[in-house]
């Protein structure tokens, strides 16, 4: 079970950073607070429908999983990419401290918005990002 697992958590994070990477790489370096909100609502959106749904809810499931079998605990930690290093620079060129740490956190906050929405139904509305974005940035 857990061999299995874990080669599902594999192809789940091979899928998301393929993703993740092309997106970082081709999208201009972030400008300001609107171009971020306008790029995080259209990654929840991918996350909240379609493929994104149905990966976002594996991805869920093997998180729980993992808590019983710890093989695929270390596959599910957060990984570098360019969408990452992008969302870094621009709040570090902002004067931001702890640019790193704040990296590492709103992908937390996103995914648990995310997670609310797969349960609940319905969107991530703009505000909620924007106070996302706020928040990152002070």
């Amino acid at each position: 079970m857990a061999a299995l697992l874990t080669a599902l958590v594999r192809r789940l994070v091979e899928r998301g950073q393929a993703e993740l990477r092309p997106a970082g790489e081709e999208l201009p370096p972030l400008r300001d607070a609107d171009q971020l909100t306008e790029q995080m609502g259209e990654f929840i959106e991918q996350r909240l429908t379609g493929e994104g749904r149905r990966r976002s809810l594996a991805r869920y499931a093997c998180a729980v999983e993992s808590v019983r079998h710890p093989e695929p605990r270390a596959v599910l930690v957060p990984r570098e990419n360019a969408a990452r290093d992008a969302l870094r620079d621009y709040l570090a060129a902002r004067g931001v401290a702890d640019a790193e740490g704040r990296t590492l956190t709103r992908p937390a906050c996103v995914d648990r918005l995310v997670f609310d929405r797969l349960l609940g139904g319905g969107r991530v509305s703009e505000p909620e990002i924007r106070g996302l974005v706020a928040t990152a940035l002070r």
